[in-house]
């Protein structure tokens, strides 16, 4: 941007960024000296502003073109860029740019290493490492604790029986704090998980629910927990990025598995956030754009981004030695 640093982008901290875009069917461009999206009405072509200044991650879907010049400013402006198929899911790729421009890449090694190194200091062992994931599970349920009971919840539609939810809370508490291996935890996870899909499917009048694997669900509660757990993707890639943390050193979801910690880090929100809105939009029937819209605005007012990074940042001051 003419007259612009990369350093003058970077005053507003990703925590505090508002904006989360999800694109189709637009061109992505620079003009005039902004990141702007163009969409065709009939003759005409529309330009919309993108405040990539304000803005934490972009997600093109179909029918979707970027310029050079655009990816440019907003690696500048560390936006994370992710390619997706429509409706936000799956998540292709998200911009990982070769190291010889690497400076310019929001997914870059250049960061600062602090968090880094307490973070590797207890990887390789194999009791902190299960200590980091019950941290994780014990921050998400209090985090699900604080969030269903939000009046915004109950106004749409969730009616919670809240002792059904505290005794499901408490139980997996306990549960996590004897669980002895990762095997058990993520067991416990998957299973709360599903006592709370039939609080939510309750608590909304949806019905019977069974949770569909791989996007095979064609109810509309399964589309949009496909779709919103995307979001928390995106946050949380963001998240381990703005602490320089690669997405391989995950501490629950496997040693060897492609963006594990990326999967850590969104369990602390996406049943918190994302699992009862798609229960709440299912029954309004909501389309895609409407529930986005509502998962977006739940994440800003919960401050999500903050929270997970706030959690990462606790795990390796606690477990975490500093290289000296």
């Amino acid at each position: 941007m003419d007259g612009i640093h990369s350093s003058d982008l970077k005053t507003i901290l990703h925590s505090k960024r508002a904006n989360l875009y999800y694109l189709q069917h637009c061109r992505v461009l620079v003009n005039g000296g902004r990141v702007e999206y163009v969409t065709d009405a009939g003759k005409q072509s529309l330009y919309w502003n993108i405040p990539i200044a304000n803005t934490t991650t972009i997600l093109l879907g179909t029918g979707t073109s970027v310029t050079q010049t655009a990816m440019r400013e907003l690696a500048r402006a560390g936006v994370m860029v992710g390619f997706c198929g429509g409706g936000g899911t799956p998540l292709f790729s998200a911009n990982e740019m070769d190291m010889e421009v690497a400076w310019f890449s929001p997914q870059s090694e250049y960061r600062p290493t602090e968090y880094l190194q307490r973070w590797v200091s207890f990887w390789f062992d194999e009791g902190k490492r299960l200590e980091a994931a019950r941290f994780i599970q014990r921050k998400r349920l209090e985090f699900i604790a604080r969030q269903w009971r939000q009046p915004v919840f109950a106004k749409a539609g969730l009616q919670i029986d809240l002792s059904v939810l505290e005794q499901a809370l408490a139980q997996s508490l306990d549960y996590l704090d004897q669980a002895p291996n990762h095997d058990h935890v993520l067991t416990e996870e998957a299973r709360l998980t599903k006592r709370l899909f039939k609080l939510a499917a309750n608590a909304t009048g949806y019905g019977d629910f069974s949770r569909a694997k791989r996007g095979s669900g064609g109810d509309p509660a399964n589309r949009f927990l496909d779709h919103g757990n995307y979001l928390a993707y995106g946050l949380a890639a963001s998240a381990t990025w703005v602490l320089g943390l690669p997405h391989g050193l995950a501490v629950l979801h496997g040693k060897t598995r492609r963006g594990g910690l990326v999967f850590d880090v969104a369990d602390l929100v996406k049943d918190g956030l994302i699992l009862p809105q798609a229960f709440i939009s299912a029954m309004n029937g909501d389309d895609e754009q409407a529930f986005r819209q509502a998962c977006i605005e739940n994440l800003t007012r919960s401050e999500a981004l903050d929270f997970m990074i706030d959690s990462l940042k606790e795990i390796a001051e606690q477990l975490g030695t500093p290289v000296a």
